[in-house]
């Protein structure tokens, strides 16, 4: 039994690419440094003394500055390369990290929010076209479970050693993201190839380009719509359920940085072993459709009467947590998979700006309905909110058209 564990363990992390697993380290020490922006609306409310409302301002705000650093971070990958832009966003994130834990004015950390979300987000689209570079084909969801490892490896820890700064003194959140951030751009700088071939395109090259920009291909919009819903809720978990977990049930900022750091653990034990054993048992749709209604269950648990709030956060985590590992390698891989490999950056571009547009509508949204109606009302809005969402992913895939038969349609058009 102990041996057929092993097994399954060595075969799930076996026959990626040297340059995967370098990626992937310094993408582990990066988010061991991610600690300020789970605990920035707590730090808003409990450092700041500001209201539940001006939380909700400051993460949209970051969402604003996220959207733009998106589309920033996804034009200059396919321009210049993802190296460059990794190195940079990293380095100036850090800097900016150090100096907003000291900013007092109110309205100049609204400011400041924006630039620095610009920078923190500008990696992402540059990070997903890193991944599918250095992967081969055939291993490229178990590469993107490989990075969303590392991730929440270094999630788990920064969030755990957050809660326990943050019981200190929220500042030094900022002080260790700084350091982090800028340290892993300088691996970035010492470990990964020191040059990318860009492809010089011809004309033809272009045209298809132009042909596949993610905006034309009208399956991929509204795939990415009904992603954009699913990240409204999932930002939420990390945004305003800790405020509610300390302001509502009472739970110190130790506790819920541990309870926040049980995702990354989670992950980090089973994500790769569950890619590799589920395979292709069932598609990728249904593993997307199912994640997604488990995070519906994870907001049942937080209106849950009569129990233990600890327990209960739990167990919200554990099946929130478990939605995550089925929905978020398989979107990953969906949506790289229909771009080429000259417009990924655009591709990996409108996936982080799901992410963004989640981060203006989740929490200002989620603040408004908090402070008018209760939390209870949020929680019951996003339970209806990922139902739907799980719907509306059934209805799309059911009435999908493979790319591959559309790209065929099209050459016999032209011959």
């Amino acid at each position: 039994m102990v041996q057929r564990i092993i097994q399954n363990y060595r075969v799930s992390f076996s026959g990626l690419s040297r340059e995967t697993w370098l990626l992937s380290l310094v993408i582990l020490i990066n988010r061991c440094g991610y600690m300020a922006v789970p605990f920035m609306s707590m730090y808003i409310t409990q450092s700041m003394h500001r209201s539940i409302a001006d939380a909700g301002l400051i993460i949209t705000l970051f969402g604003v500055g996220s959207v733009l650093g998106a589309l920033a971070g996804g034009y200059f990958t396919d321009k210049i390369g993802f190296r460059p832009v990794q190195l940079i966003s990293l380095v100036v994130s850090g800097g900016m990290f150090a100096v907003f834990g000291h900013i007092d004015d109110f309205d100049l950390l609204c400011g400041l929010t924006i630039i620095l979300s610009f920078f923190v987000e500008g990696f992402r689209p540059a990070n997903n076209t890193a991944v599918a570079s250095y992967s081969s084909p055939e291993n490229l969801t178990r590469s993107y479970a490989l990075n969303r490892l590392a991730t929440n490896v270094g999630f788990g820890f920064g969030t755990s050693v957050g809660g326990l700064l943050a019981a200190i003194d929220y500042h030094l959140l900022f002080w260790v993201d700084g350091v982090v951030y800028t340290f892993a751009g300088i691996l970035i700088l010492i470990l990964l190839p020191k040059s990318e071939k860009i492809k010089e395109k011809t004309v033809e090259e272009t045209e298809s380009l132009m042909v596949q920009s993610p905006w034309r291909d009208m399956f991929f919009v509204r795939f990415i719509i009904l992603v954009t819903i699913y990240m409204v809720a999932f930002v939420l978990i990390f945004r305003l359920v800790p405020v509610y977990w300390k302001e509502e049930w009472k739970i110190g900022e130790s506790t819920i940085g541990i309870l926040l750091g049980m995702n990354g653990v989670i992950i980090a034990l089973f994500e790769m072993v569950l890619i590799q054993n589920l395979g292709n048992r069932k598609t990728d749709a249904f593993y997307i459709i199912s994640g997604i209604i488990l995070t519906a269950i994870a907001f049942l648990f937080l209106v849950v009467p009569g129990i233990t709030p600890v327990i209960i956060a739990a167990a919200a985590v554990l099946f929130f947590t478990i939605g995550e590992m089925l929905t978020l390698p398989y979107i990953s891989t969906m949506i790289i998979s229909r771009a080429t490999a000259l417009n990924r950056g655009k591709y990996s571009a409108a996936y982080s700006m799901s992410w963004a547009v989640a981060q203006i509508i989740g929490p200002a949204g989620g603040g408004f309905i908090a402070a008018h109606w209760g939390y209870n009302s949020l929680w019951f809005a996003l339970v209806f909110l990922s139902f739907s969402c799980a719907l509306g992913f059934k209805i799309l895939f059911q009435n999908q058209i493979p790319q591959s038969h559309l790209l065929l349609k099209d050459s016999k058009t032209e011959d």
